[in-house]
C-alpha cells in the first residue's frame, strides 16, 4: 500500500506543471521613479535595450529619469529560453521653473578655465555613477541624510537671462551648519572631494546594482574613499561650500545616469529632537 501511496505520489509531482515565471515589480513609474522588482534567478533583463543586473535571488532594481519619455520596454529572458516583453507606461510630471535676468553674464557663463574644471569633476563623478556592484546594499531602505525644511525640489529649473540651466536633481534639506549628514542606506565611499566647483564638500555612496547617492556642500567630511558605511552612520557635517548661498544638504539619487527624485525613496521626514 505505501508503495503505491509513493508511486502515485511521484507520478502526481511528475505530471504537475511547472512553476510559473516569475515577473515582480513594484515601486514609482513615473518620471524620477525607482522601481524594484524579483524574476527568476539566472534571468536576463534589459530596460530599453539597457542591461540590468540581476541578483542571485533574481532581485533587481532600475529608475527613470526626469525628462523619461512615456513608454519604456522590459525584456526578459528566462534561463529555460522563454522570453518575455512587458510594456510600462511612465507618468509625466510637472516642474517648477523659475525665470531670472538681470544677472551679470560671469553669473551665467563661467569664463574658460573654470570650465575645464567643471569638466574634469564632471568626469570623475559620472564615473564613479557607472559601478555596477554587486552588492544589493540597497536592500536597507533609505531614511533621510539630514533634517530641516526642503528648501528645493527634485526636477526645478531656472532660467537665467533666458538661458536654461541644468534642471535641479536633488533636494535641499536647510539645515544649520555642522549639523549631522548620515548614509541614508548601507554603502561604499567610491567619492569624497572637499571642493568640488559646484558641489563644495561632496561624497558618492555605491548603494550597489547601479544605485548610488550624493551628499553635497559638506563643510566637513568623515569618511573617505573605500569606506564601508552603515544606514545611519554620520559621514560629514552640514556646509555652505560650493556654488550656494546658504547652508544645506544637497542629496541626490541616481540609477547610473538617471537621476532619481529622492523623496519617492524616503518615508515621511522625522521631527527634529
Amino acid at each position: 500500500m505505501r508503495l503505491a501511496v509513493a508511486a502515485l505520489a511521484a507520478a502526481l509531482l511528475w505530471a504537475a506543471p511547472p512553476q510559473a515565471a516569475t515577473l515582480q515589480l513594484d515601486g514609482n513609474f513615473v518620471q524620477g521613479g525607482l522601481v524594484q522588482g524579483r524574476t527568476d534567478p539566472g534571468a536576463r533583463l534589459a530596460l530599453d535595450g539597457r542591461t540590468v543586473r540581476v541578483g542571485d535571488d533574481g532581485r533587481f532594481v532600475f529608475g527613470f529619469g526626469r525628462d523619461h519619455g512615456p513608454d519604456a520596454v522590459l525584456a526578459v529572458q528566462r534561463p529555460d529560453g522563454t522570453t518575455e516583453r512587458q510594456a510600462l507606461k511612465i507618468g509625466a510630471r510637472t516642474w517648477d521653473i523659475q525665470r531670472i535676468d538681470g544677472l551679470p553674464p560671469k553669473m551665467v557663463t563661467p569664463d574658460p578655465q573654470v570650465i575645464e574644471r567643471i569638466k574634469r569633476e564632471n568626469a570623475a563623478i559620472a564615473e564613479v555613477r557607472s559601478h555596477d556592484t554587486p552588492r544589493p546594499w540597497f536592500e536597507t531602505g533609505f531614511v533621510w541624510p539630514a533634517l530641516g525644511p526642503i528648501s528645493g525640489i527634485f526636477g526645478s529649473q531656472r532660467i537665467l537671462n533666458g538661458e536654461p540651466r541644468q534642471p535641479h536633481f536633488g533636494i535641499d534639506i536647510a539645515a544649520p551648519a555642522g549639523s549631522p549628514v548620515v548614509a541614508s542606506t548601507d554603502g561604499q565611499v567610491v567619492l569624497a572631494e572637499p571642493d568640488l566647483y559646484f558641489t563644495g564638500g561632496t561624497i558618492i555612496l555605491d548603494h550597489g546594482f547601479g544605485l548610488t547617492a550624493a551628499y553635497s556642500h559638506m563643510q566637513k567630511l568623515l569618511v573617505k574613499v573605500g569606506d564601508r558605511v552603515k544606514q545611519g552612520q554620520p559621514i560629514g557635517l552640514v556646509g555652505a561650500t560650493g556654488r550656494v548661498t546658504a547652508a544645506h544638504l544637497d542629496f541626490r539619487v541616481n540609477w547610473f545616469d538617471q537621476r532619481l527624485d529622492p523623496q519617492l525613496l524616503l518615508p515621511p521626514m522625522p521631527a527634529k529632537e
